[in-house]
């Protein structure tokens, strides 16, 4: 099988640079975003709630760390669980998935049990930043590697911070910490008028804050550039220290 990879890192550069291009990129997300875009989309049935981009990017990162553990902060339909499963299927071996989510709607779970890829799904219900839900999360994470966090649940600052401090050091060197939803910085002030996060404080703010503490993640600022549309600009974190 050929090794050859078509993607050109110089390209995705000058793509970034073009501030035209950055221009259209977020006035097409901001525009979108007025009409629920993201909530057109399913993984195998279940709705992801995600751009297509992110979508692919979070598949590409998965084959390439092959995790042994994925936790997912935030599972509201489950979509993300069931992409994170089926690559799981996919790769082999007994990588598994385990969601946390405050609230998890009786419908919902009922229909993610009973999904073709529940065999590789555990959820907890509860708050990812109640000390008792983290020591669950880290007793499933012991022995565990390699270990890939995505947070994607209240978008606060103060929350998302939490969640850093205690799940980021469960990342095993080599995956990921991915945070979604670091784009509210750059979005309308006022477009979030129903939600206690918005510009200064979102999961933006909390992942600068955590990266002035933090020496073991590093910026994989390539995968924000080719994909122009994400709702994680500079969330997309890979783990370079053990």
């Amino acid at each position: 099988m050929s090794s050859h990879d078509p993607k050109d890192s110089q390209m995705i550069s000058r793509m970034a640079d073009d501030a035209e291009l950055r221009n259209v990129s977020r006035e097409f997300f901001n525009r979108t975003c007025d009409y629920r875009y993201t909530y057109n989309y399913k993984w195998l049935g279940r709705p992801i709630i995600q751009y297509p981009q992110d979508i692919v990017a979070l598949q590409e990162v998965i084959w390439e760390v092959k995790p042994e553990l994925i936790i997912e902060t935030g599972i509201a339909h489950g979509g993300s669980l069931i992409l994170s499963s089926s690559m799981l299927q996919l790769i082999g071996g007994n990588g598994r998935v385990l969601g946390l989510d405050i609230d998890i709607r009786p419908h919902n779970r009922k229909a993610i049990e009973e999904h073709p890829m529940a065999h590789r799904i555990d959820m907890i219900e509860g708050s990812s930043v109640d000390d008792a839900i983290a020591a669950k999360v880290k007793s499933a994470a012991a022995g565990k590697s390699p270990v890939m966090v995505i947070l994607d649940s209240n978008h606060t600052h103060e929350h998302v911070l939490r969640e850093l401090q205690l799940y980021a050091p469960l990342v095993t060197k080599g995956s990921y910490l991915i945070v979604f939803d670091t784009v509210v910085e750059f979005m309308r002030k006022d477009a979030f008028p129903d939600r206690p996060w918005g510009v200064g404080d979102n999961p933006y703010t909390a992942v600068q804050e955590f990266l002035r503490t933090s020496d073991r993640f590093e910026l994989n600022a390539e995968i924000e550039n080719k994909l122009l549309l994400t709702v994680g600009p500079g969330g997309w974190l890979r783990c370079v220290k053990d």
